[in-house]
């Protein structure tokens, strides 16, 4: 539905984005992730038009963005940071004039309008004025002209953005209920908005792709993903020596020897480690512990988050592997807008 294919964008002799590659399938949510100032925001007006490319590709629907661009705005739904919103119109006024502009015929602007409404839970606010509502309800308004001319392919930068808790879990389920009928990229610097919505993940930083996957194959990447945390009262050192004796664990850390940890005097923590190869050692630590005669009062697993690999790719500057269907991008610096 989306291909995007060797992207660049420069400003002068700064790179904004450099070599930006991905594609996303139809009916898929893309979380497009990134730290502010990755480039997440220009590859957005790219791929909407706003914005020329100075080099590389990027095709929606078939048809390419600087080519075609009136055959790929009349495909798409638009969603900016800043939601374009006219205050004094109620919410149905808006969206029939959106529809009428996008090219939805008089016939079908009822429907298409009421339909939105219906999926953005709003036609008990029909007819309230834009600026009466609150911002939760106006990112809502956002959503639904993005959608009011029924596209496949929606693109939304940073769609939570200033919400509160109950305003952010309403509108990603709603985003979540859009997938399968469109194609949705969603920008954002909010790790638990990917997490949560997205079925897959394309990590931007410093204007370059540095990875695309899901993100569970993206936490199995950086290593095992899987750990676990140990609290014990008794000789923790011996323990952890035992622990590392066990084929399959890599390493074990043991804290808690400061009062500043919160613990109990006799009481440590150990951090385990395991191998990207080991198989799980749950059973195998439980009874090392119990055979120390050591008193066993919790034993959790631990896993490797998204925000351990984006910190990981963002930071250490480390890529990982792309998926197979995308070539690896090359590296650059960037400037300019986000």
């Amino acid at each position: 539905m989306i291909q995007v294919e060797h992207l660049s964008k420069t400003y002068g002799s700064t790179s904004a984005i450099q070599d930006v590659t991905f594609e996303v399938e139809k009916g898929e949510i893309l979380g497009f992730l990134g730290p502010n100032g990755a480039g997440k925001t220009t590859t957005m007006r790219i791929l909407t038009g706003y914005l020329p490319a100075t080099s590389g590709t990027a095709k929606i629907a078939g048809f390419d963005v600087h080519e075609d661009s009136l055959a790929v705005r009349k495909r798409i739904g638009y969603l900016p940071e800043t939601p374009p919103l006219y205050p004094e119109m109620t919410v149905e006024d808006f969206l029939h004039f959106v529809a009428r502009i996008k090219g939805v015929s008089a016939g079908d602007r009822p429907l298409r309008v009421t339909l939105a409404l219906k999926r953005c839970n709003l036609l008990d606010k029909r007819k309230v004025l834009i600026r009466k509502l609150s911002k939760g309800f106006r990112q809502r308004v956002g959503i639904a002209q993005a959608i009011v001319h029924d596209p496949p392919a929606i693109i939304l930068d940073e769609p939570t953005v200033g919400l509160d808790p109950r305003q952010i879990i309403d509108v990603r389920n709603l985003i979540k209920s859009l997938a399968g009928e469109h194609t949705i990229i969603l920008s954002t610097h909010i790790l638990p908005e990917v997490s949560m919505t997205c079925s897959r993940v394309a990590i931007i930083n410093r204007g370059q792709v540095v990875a695309t996957n899901t993100p569970d194959q993206l936490m199995a990447q950086l290593n095992s993903g899987l750990g676990y945390e140990l609290e014990v009262e008794g000789n923790a050192e011996a323990l952890a020596q035992h622990l590392r004796n066990l084929a399959g664990i890599q390493s074990v850390q043991v804290s808690g020897a400061d009062l500043s940890d919160g613990l109990p005097e006799n009481r440590r923590k150990l951090s385990i480690a395991l191998s990207s190869s080991s198989d799980d050692l749950g059973r195998q630590i439980a009874a090392t512990v119990v055979r120390g005669g050591l008193g066993l009062y919790e034993m959790k697993r631990s896993r490797v988050s998204l925000e351990d690999v984006f910190l990981d790719l963002t930071t250490e500057e480390k890529p990982l592997e792309v998926e197979p269907e995308a070539e690896p991008p090359s590296s650059e610096l960037s400037g300019g807008e986000d």
